[in-house]
């Protein structure tokens, strides 16, 4: 790909983050995105990230709305770029309700208020065979096997939920609660239920804005600053692997 066919036209490899909620930015993740452009594409004021075969990379974050929704700014325009981007091995990472995306533009199912209740706090991430070998998430589950927990704790808050997977996605991890926490579509795309890119101060305005009860708020802010610690490390890890997944594909562009 030349500077000409990048939607920057920078020679570095770019990052493509739709941003459908201002109240959930990249956080942690902007600074762990290392050797790649970030372009920010708030699609939630109307902005448009363009045609996936111009993207080096895709990011999907989270929101309030459901992945169903026909009439919040971007939300079908980003069912229809996922699926693009799957489609043609653009790198591409949905979070939450980018997981959730990704999912139903591919083939899987998303309940809205899935029965099992909202999911808000720290879950255990439990990593599954098949996560082993994952480009992305596997370092996560071989530490995870070392350390005999077979697990991550990662931050959460979401009452959607992917409730079938697509028929040619990879299951990678559960919780105890649901069990669509990771997969993989193709080679080439994730979705992640959990928050990898969370602090804490984001996961206390998320409660606050839903309207947590003070003991509520109070709890999930304590499971979240306990598992802090690894969260961050883990996150970091997460996002440093994904931005050298894009560089790799960068490369491959400009060579072919």
């Amino acid at each position: 790909m030349s500077a000409a066919d990048s939607p920057t036209g920078s020679l570095t490899p770019v990052v493509t983050v739709v941003q459908l909620d201002a109240a959930v930015p990249l956080d942690r993740f902007a600074d762990h995105l290392d050797g790649v452009d970030v372009r920010l594409v708030r699609a939630y004021a109307g902005e448009e990230p363009g045609d996936a075969d111009r993207l080096d990379g895709l990011i999907v974050l989270g929101g309030n709305m459901s992945a169903h929704d026909e009439h919040e700014p971007g939300i079908p325009a980003t069912r229809a770029l996922l699926a693009d981007a799957a489609r043609t091995g653009v790198p591409t990472l949905g979070i939450c309700l980018g997981a959730q995306l990704l999912a139903v533009a591919t083939g899987g199912r998303v309940d809205v208020a899935a029965p099992p209740g909202r999911e808000a706090g720290v879950v255990d991430v439990r990593w599954r065979p098949e996560a082993a070998a994952d480009p992305l998430l596997g370092t996560l589950a071989a530490d995870a096997e070392r350390a005999g927990t077979r697990s991550t704790p990662m931050p959460t808050m979401h009452a959607d939920a992917v409730v079938d997977l697509p028929r040619d996605a990879t299951w990678l991890a559960a919780s105890r609660v649901y069990p669509y926490q990771a997969f993989r579509i193709g080679d080439s795309a994730w979705g992640v239920q959990f928050h990898p890119e969370a602090s804490p101060e984001l996961m206390d305005a998320w409660s606050a804005d839903a309207g947590d009860a003070p003991e509520e708020r109070a709890a999930i802010a304590e499971a979240v600053a306990a598992a802090d610690d690894v969260v961050r490390a883990e996150g970091a890890r997460i996002a440093r692997a994904f931005a050298g997944l894009v560089a790799v594909r960068a490369v491959e562009r400009t060579a072919a």
